[in-house]
Parts: structure tokens; C-alpha cells; sequence
């Protein structure tokens, strides 16, 4: 049996240091070896024998794995942090991969977080392109009037920004506390998204979890429980973001 081939990109990428992309201008570049010699061929193909440097440091060869991760507010989505904070690794335990999260939520913001350590399925789901619809449950403080509420669909600008959801929903009101739930689509996660719309529209946010994931839910986790993805889970996912490019 012939020894499976992957390319050279590909494997770097999945490696988790880079997006392939920028995996394939390391290879123009010249800062990618394979067994010793400059490789400059896009397209190039390697198998598990190969020894892969880049940038003069060997490439660790792991196999892909995804994880979810229910992150507790007061959490880092880092893998470490200066200011020795807990960070999302710290809830991984018994896991021996270099995995890094896929995108971040908010310190003060609870919910589904994605790791992995295959960056080129990293680069898929992030990349706004792809359109991967991201939920979260906001609560908010005031009562705001559908007409002050569609202008979250219209987009607010922040900072020279345009931040807009792609959906929302009014779950309840509460007069006596003065405070609504809002259920939030988002297709972009710019820094303090959801917060930032609000904040624009007078309504600052007071509690936010993300709760959804394309298809992935927080479905049978707690918080700061973490589980694999499946194979199938993966592939969908894959799917979804390449069938939402607009061409």
C-alpha cells in the first residue's frame, strides 16, 4: 500500500502555526525546508516521513483534533496570559495537542468556543467570507422599541465601524427590572461586537453568552466542560463555510 501524500501547505497549515494561505507564501519565501532542502513549489508533496522545518523550527507532526469548550465568564480565550488569568486551556486538561482557540470570546462573555489545532480549518471558520452564523443570548438593560432594534439589521457604526447582526430576536422583557433578552445573529465577531451595537443604540449589555456555533450547540455541556467534535460535526461545518462563499 502506497504511503498517503498531503501537501506541503496543507500539512503546515494543519500543523496549527498558520492559515494555508500564508502557509503557501512561507513556501514562496523560502522559509519552509523538507529534509533539509529549500522548498519553493506550491503543490509540493510530503508524507509522515518527511521532516518539515519552517523557519528553522521542525514541524511536530499531530494528528487534527477539534474540540468545544463552555467558557465560563471571567476566562481568557487564550492559551496563556501575562497577567496570569485562568485562560480557556486551563479547563483542558488531559489533553495533549497544541490546541488554540478558533477566534475569542469576550472576558466577561460565557459560551461555546471552538479548539483545534488544524489551522487551516481555523482560517475556514473565522474567515468572514464564509458566513458562519454565530447566536448569543444578550441581556440588556431598558426596554428598546422594534423600530430602535432594526437598526441592528441596518448596522451602527462604532469607531468607524459598521456592526450589524444579520438577525435578532426579542425572547422577553422584564419592566419591573427594566431589562430585555435578545437573541443575536452574527455572521463577523469584531472585538465587543454585540456590546459595541448596543452600546451605539443605548442599551448596554449586562450579560452575554454565545450559544451557538453554525451548527454546534452548548447541548449537553456545563460550564467550563469541554468535549471532542465528532467526525461528523467537523465535516459539516467544513461544508457549511464552503457552501456560503459568495462567488
Amino acid at each position: 500500500m502506497s504511503e498517503s501524500l498531503e501537501r506541503l501547505q496543507k500539512v503546515i497549515a494543519q500543523s496549527g502555526i498558520t492559515s494555508r494561505r500564508k502557509a503557501e507564501q512561507f513556501i514562496l519565501d523560502g522559509r519552509v525546508k523538507v529534509n533539509d532542502e529549500v522548498t519553493t513549489v506550491l503543490g509540493t508533496k510530503v508524507s509522515l516521513k518527511d521532516k518539515i522545518v519552517v523557519d528553522g523550527v521542525p514541524l511536530e507532526k499531530e494528528a487534527p483534533v477539534y474540540y468545544m469548550l463552555y467558557k465560563p465568564k471571567g476566562v481568557i480565550s487564550s492559551v496563556k496570559d501575562d497577567k496570569n488569568r485562568k485562560v480557556v486551556m486551563d479547563y483542558l486538561a488531559g489533553i495533549d495537542e497544541r490546541v488554540f482557540p478558533i477566534g475569542r470570546l469576550d472576558y466577561d462573555t460565557s459560551g461555546l468556543i471552538l479548539l483545534t489545532n488544524d489551522g487551516e480549518f481555523a482560517h475556514l471558520l473565522m474567515h468572514p467570507k464564509h458566513e458562519i452564523k454565530k447566536v448569543y443570548m444578550a441581556k440588556i438593560k431598558g426596554i428598546p422599541s422594534k423600530k430602535e432594534l432594526s437598526r441592528l439589521r441596518k448596522g451602527v457604526i462604532s469607531n468607524n465601524e459598521r456592526l450589524k447582526a444579520i438577525d435578532y430576536n426579542i425572547v422577553s422583557t422584564d419592566k419591573k427590572a427594566n431589562s430585555t433578552v435578545l437573541e443575536i445573529t452574527l455572521h463577523e465577531g469584531k472585538n465587543r461586537h454585540v456590546k459595541r451595537m448596543m452600546e451605539q443604540l443605548g442599551y448596554p449589555v449586562l450579560k452575554l453568552k454565545r450559544e451557538k456555533y453554525g451548527m454546534l450547540t452548548l447541548k449537553g455541556l456545563k460550564t467550563g466542560t469541554y468535549r471532542e467534535l465528532t467526525p461528523y460535526e467537523v465535516k459539516q461545518m467544513r461544508n457549511m463555510a464552503n457552501q456560503n462563499v459568495k462567488q
